[in-house]
């Protein structure tokens, strides 16, 4: 069983120019091979040690013990100490950290072969490298000495705790609060209380210690705490403090979800008294940066966790498609019209719907892949492009796509793995195959680090209307030369782009329509009640631009002798059609209601339902 296709990344590194990338001062000294490298380490960590405990991860989900400690299985726990002597929790990190200091695109591909073969214990290392790479950028030297090059190391694990029970996503309604508590060689001490609901990894004891971060509110003199987000501040709060005693956190109890079993979701109460080191109340925690600056500095963790999101669900869509390839061919079921009822039966790929249905699936996990390279490619372009201007523009360019590479691999990774079952039948229902696991896993995605209306909310409120329209704009641009370029190329047995291209192009001026009905609309609630629609048909525009680039790039990397085989040109060639054919119509459904300036869903009412 394929846990990932190699050459699905050596042909993205080359479509997005890792070796350029690579010549860059960060990155002295490393090559195309070393990045590949630590691809193939990952896949053979993924296959030999991850892998195999996937389904024992799901039904031995953790556990809480009568010492209120929290177990997870003692394969998953050995995968961790497994990463960590790889290196592979410290790929992005400074040398000075402990770090490989390596490109995000290699980090990714790496990241996302480790949750082709388990998503829940590939988790633990996502949530640490954002927590580390967070503190890294706005804790002081010994906040960093004591918090992050331990977590590069992999002896710690990280966390993010933001919601609350009544607050869910509306972090300005948080209630958790920070004390001062005096000042000591890591910074501002307070003493934090409070609960927190939905902490991934909030507790086990696979590694040495746990890092929180923590957002929580430092109350005015007169004890009321200060009203929306920016009275919100950030904390680092360690389950184990720097002399080894436990801190005062407790588990209040675990989310038992659909998918994810295996990573320990968890309610944390913080401050309850259960664990005061010194008998104090309050769980111990530093202040990172300044008091009220806590959103915009977890925003930076957020942002990277909804990079992560979209890749997990783009992993578990490329494991799904791998599964039901391996099904469809070894399945034999039925004949082919015409065929004597005497013949052996044929394997299943050979029926038209089933090929349909593995069409569908490859264009979407490829596309999303496609897409979470290019995201990984504009991170390390907003850090190290050689002009100001290119780093801006990558920078701006990242924070317009977010929504998307967090929401589209989200959402259509769920349709590609119903794509799956489907193919494996009623084999696909049960619990002897692993797609209803994938499928299980993946609903979390389109919900959790902000669900898929909140994203076309920030699409649509932060990314258009505020700035109005100048990032959607520059990908405009970027579509546009893709378009101008498809439009010239052969493929060399006498077909060519013209016709792909001119489908984008379509696209493009439905969706510029529609983003100029939104930037014009006066209401901003109703403007904002577009928001999924608006999100959905942006993503699948990107994702057909995508296609185009891919389709562009597989013709020039065949026509300079770089692939082998022949099938993985046309394979690519294919799919960027079969997306342009199948997928862009949706978009005038998506955007029709915008250019309508309907009212239909805004103005429903609560009577009505």
């Amino acid at each position: 069983m394929n846990i990932i296709d190699r050459r699905d990344f050596e042909f993205l590194f080359n479509w997005l120019d890792l070796g350029g990338l690579l010549e860059r001062d960060r990155f002295a000294g490393q090559s195309v091979d070393d990045a590949l490298s630590i691809v193939d380490l990952a896949e053979q960590i993924a296959r030999e040690v991850l892998a195999p405990h996937l389904r024992l991860s799901d039904t031995c989900e953790p556990s809480l013990r009568a010492d209120g400690k929290v177990e997870i299985v003692a394969e998953a726990a050995q995968a961790l100490g497994v990463l960590a002597d790889a290196g592979l929790f410290s790929t992005i990190f400074d040398t000075e950290l402990g770090g490989l200091q390596l490109p995000h695109m290699v980090h990714v591909a790496a990241l996302g072969t480790l949750m082709s073969g388990n998503l829940s214990t590939a988790s633990f290392l996502l949530l640490t490298v954002g927590n580390a790479a967070l503190l890294a950028n706005y804790g002081s030297p010994a906040q960093i000495e004591a918090f992050v090059i331990p977590q590069v190391a992999g002896r710690h694990v990280g966390t993010m705790c933001l919601s609350e029970p009544q607050a869910g996503s509306s972090l300005a309604d948080i209630r958790s609060r920070a004390l001062a508590d005096g000042e000591d060689a890591l910074g501002r001490r307070f003493r934090i209380s409070g609960s927190k609901m939905w902490i991934s990894g909030g507790d086990h004891e696979a590694r040495e210690n746990i890092v929180h971060l923590v957002l929580a509110k430092v109350p005015y003199a007169d004890g009321s705490l200060p009203a929306g987000s920016k009275g919100i501040s950030l904390f680092v709060v360690p389950k184990y403090l720097p002399d080894g005693q436990a801190n005062d956190i407790a588990v209040a109890g675990l989310n038992h979800k659909m998918g994810y079993r295996g990573l320990p979701n968890c309610a944390l109460n913080f401050g309850e008294g259960r664990n005061s080191p010194d008998g104090a109340p309050g769980a111990i925690g530093w202040l990172l940066g300044d008091v009220g600056q806590g959103l915009p500095q977890m925003f930076h963790m957020m942002n990277e966790a909804r990079v992560s999101v979209g890749l997990a669900a783009t992993m578990l869509a490329v494991r799904g498609y791998h599964m039901a390839l391996d099904y469809a061919r070894d399945r034999a079921q039925g004949r082919h019209p015409g065929m004597n009822p005497a013949d052996a039966q044929i394997p299943i790929i050979e029926h038209a719907d089933v090929k349909r249905m593995l069409l569908t699936q490859k264009a979407y996990a490829q596309g999303a892949l496609g897409l979470m390279l290019y995201a990984a490619r504009l991170i390390d372009d907003e850090k190290t492009a050689p002009t100001a201007q290119a780093r801006e523009e990558a920078g701006k360019l990242l924070a317009f796509l977010t929504p998307i590479v967090k929401s589209w691999p989200s959402e259509w990774a769920q349709v590609s793995l119903h794509h799956a079952l489907q193919i494996h039948g009623g084999s696909g229902y049960t619990r002897d195959f692993e797609i209803e696991l994938l499928y299980r896993d993946n609903r979390l995605n389109p919900i959790h680090e902000g669900t898929t209306g909140i994203q076309g909310i920030d699409l649509i409120g932060r990314k258009m209307r505020r700035e109005q329209g100048e990032s959607f704009a520059l990908l405009a641009e970027r579509v546009k030369a893709s378009i101008a370029t498809g439009r010239t190329m052969h493929d060399g047995a006498g077909g060519d782009l013209s016709t792909l291209a001119r489908q984008v192009e379509q696209a493009l001026v439905q969706v510029e329509a529609a983003v100029s009905a939104v930037l014009a609309k006066a209401d901003n609630a109703q403007a904002l009640a577009w928001g999924t629609p608006i999100l959905f048909a942006v993503g699948h525009l990107v994702i057909g631009w995508i296609w185009l680039e891919q389709a562009i790039a597989v013709l020039n990397q065949d026509a300079a002798g770089q692939i082998a085989d022949r099938a993985f040109v046309t394979s690519r060639l294919r799919c960027a059609r079969f997306f342009a054919e199948t997928e862009l119509p949706k978009i005038a459904a998506w955007t029709g209601e915008v250019l309508a300036d309907s009212d239909i869903v805004f103005g429903a009412q609560d009577n009505e339902f």
